[in-house]
């Protein structure tokens, strides 16, 4: 990975996603660039649903176009949603979805989450789909959890499903090399080039042990591990 003082800019990814809503929209294929992007909406939204059954208050940071959302309602009907994110046209696909779901918008925030506050316990739940990777520090990712803890309720609990990378050197360049040739199938060799690109100018993503590891660090009492697979992984915290 370049160094960080190299990478894209909030602003620059907030002008990337304004003009890609249609494509965070496939409720059904979730993100095709992800692997496993609509298995893991399911294992969220049905895992949320029994950790939490009887959650009534969602923040889904970093929101797209409501897709996380749409599966937790399909599961928890009725929850009071707070959306936030960089592009204001993914807000507000995302709001029109959400509120067609059934779901309450509260609110429709258009911030980057490290630039914003909540007041503590909140939420009962909160998801995070694809968006934590664009962290760059060790700093942003520690204080970042460390408000995740402090926004939910007692019980309440957070659900990411992200990039990673892996400690083991040789089992990222595996790890890498298979998710190219996911990206070969769908777009050839120019869209692995493409996709690769995207990810060494935007994405500063972390092994999904590390990130486990800042969870307990932040306070929460279970940390669980999801699923992964390749270069994507979908873990849980309580609080």
């Amino acid at each position: 990975m370049s160094d960080q003082a190299h990478k894209s800019s909030a602003n620059q990814i907030r002008a990337r996603f304004d003009a890609d809503v249609e494509r965070f929209s496939e409720l059904s294929a979730g993100q095709r660039t992800a692997i496993d992007s609509a298995l893991a909406l399911d294992l969220i939204a049905e895992g949320a649903s029994k950790v939490c059954p009887n959650a009534k208050t969602l923040l889904d940071v970093g929101c797209g176009a409501g897709n996380w959302t749409i599966k937790l309602l399909q599961r928890l009907p009725g929850l009071t949603v707070t959306l936030v994110d960089l592009s204001r046209p993914m807000l507000d696909r995302a709001q029109s979805r959400v509120a067609e779901a059934g779901a309450t918008v509260s609110a429709a925030i258009q911030s980057d989450i490290r630039a914003y506050t909540f007041a503590d316990g909140s939420f009962d739940l909160i998801v995070a789909g694809a968006v934590l990777h664009h962290l760059r520090s060790d700093t942003e990712w520690r204080d970042t959890f460390a408000s995740f803890h402090r926004w939910l309720k007692p019980g309440g609990s957070v659900w990411v499903y992200d990039l990673i990378r892996h400690e083991i050197p040789a089992i990222d360049q595996l790890m890498t090399a298979r998710y190219a040739d996911h990206l070969r199938t769908i777009g050839g060799d120019d869209f692995v080039k493409t996709v690769f690109g995207y990810i060494e100018e935007e994405d500063s993503p972390q092994p999904i042990t590390w990130q486990i590891d800042r969870l307990r660090e932040a306070g929460f009492a279970n940390v669980d591990l999801l699923h992964k697979t390749a270069t994507f992984g979908a873990y849980v915290g309580v609080k």
